[in-house]
């Protein structure tokens, strides 16, 4: 095939798919279970959608390095837009699948619009505890993991410690947690701050013992202190598994967040998926559960750029 035709193949074909997505939703009547909206929203996202993507190669005609990347997931938008119509054909147009737990892709993304706003106020909050756990638990993760790793004194006394309470499920000290703390909030913060406490401190103190002992003897001999020894050799030394501790550390403050708003808590977004389970709205249930795929994929990505930024040397080796 002329490389020229092929690449004109490639810009159009999620152009195409979202084509053959209209005709589908248009052209096969509903079979008259779901819920029918006040609007066709599943169109109206799949038509905004087209014309942010129609933008952007736009935008990559003058950036050429965007154009580049945005050209190799083309082929990947379109096959997801035929998915999503494919699910949305099985879902509102057969009666293959049970109603109620299989929800059509209108109705979706119909709460998403008409409840925004309570959706938004439910992330916000979220996203306030996350940080705050996150926060508490990146530090005294870096440093318990900058102790045990550098210190074997230390080392003697908290790694048993370590080794003891780290690998215990999250989870499974949410009891214990809200007996302790005087709010339901205090105890979800500490359930997340333990979550990436433990990853982090394993990964911080791995990544201190695994550099050379040539690199503190030399910074010794130029009269390096120990300040300067921990700050300035290990810790950047230690960085790539400093970053994967981070990496595993907000997997598991995301797992973890979500258990605990399902526990006492009367907002949130692992709150609000479990309160649509209970009144068996499982739209509801799906628009969650897209919100907090998207929001963790999102901050996982600026990790990994936030990453490539520092360890320039590293660049590309892991990759999201």
């Amino acid at each position: 095939m002329n490389k020229k035709i092929k690449q004109i193949l490639i810009y159009t074909l999620p152009f195409l798919a979202a084509i053959a997505s209209a005709v589908l939703y248009f052209a096969i009547p509903e079979s008259g279970k779901q819920k029918q909206m006040n609007a066709p929203y599943y169109m109206c996202f799949l038509l905004a959608a087209v014309l942010i993507l129609a933008v952007c190669l736009i935008a990559g005609i003058f950036a050429k390095d965007f154009g580049k990347k945005l050209q190799g997931k083309l082929p990947f938008y379109a096959g997801l837009i035929l998915f999503i119509a494919l699910l949305n054909t099985i879902f509102s147009k057969t009666r293959l699948l049970p109603v109620l737990y299989f929800p059509s892709i209108d109705r979706i993304t119909g709460l998403l619009w008409e409840q925004k706003v309570f959706l938004i106020k439910n992330l916000i909050f979220s996203l306030g505890l996350l940080l705050q756990g996150f926060i508490l638990g990146l530090l005294t993760g870096f440093f318990s993991g900058l102790a045990l790793g550098y210190n074997r004194h230390v080392g003697y006394w908290l790694n048993p410690v370590t080794k003891f309470l780290g690998p215990v499920p999250t989870t499974a000290w949410i009891p214990l947690a809200l007996s302790v703390f005087p709010t339901t909030h205090g105890a979800n913060v500490f359930l997340i701050a333990f979550a990436v406490w433990f990853p982090v401190t394993l990964m911080t103190a791995s990544g201190i013992q695994s550099v050379s002992k040539v690199f503190f003897e030399v910074s010794e001999t130029l009269g390096a202190g120990t300040f300067y020894k921990v700050f300035r050799v290990a810790v950047p030394a230690s960085l790539p598994q400093i970053f994967l501790g981070l990496f595993y550390g907000i997997v598991s403050s995301f797992a973890t967040l979500m258990a605990v708003e399902m526990n006492g808590n009367s907002q949130g977004i692992g709150w609000y998926i479990n309160w649509q389970k209970s009144v068996m709205l499982y739209d509801g249930v799906y628009a969650g559960l897209i919100i907090i795929a998207v929001l963790c994929s999102f901050v996982l990505t600026m990790l990994f750029k936030i990453r490539d930024k520092i360890m320039v040397w590293q660049k590309g080796v892991i990759r999201w």
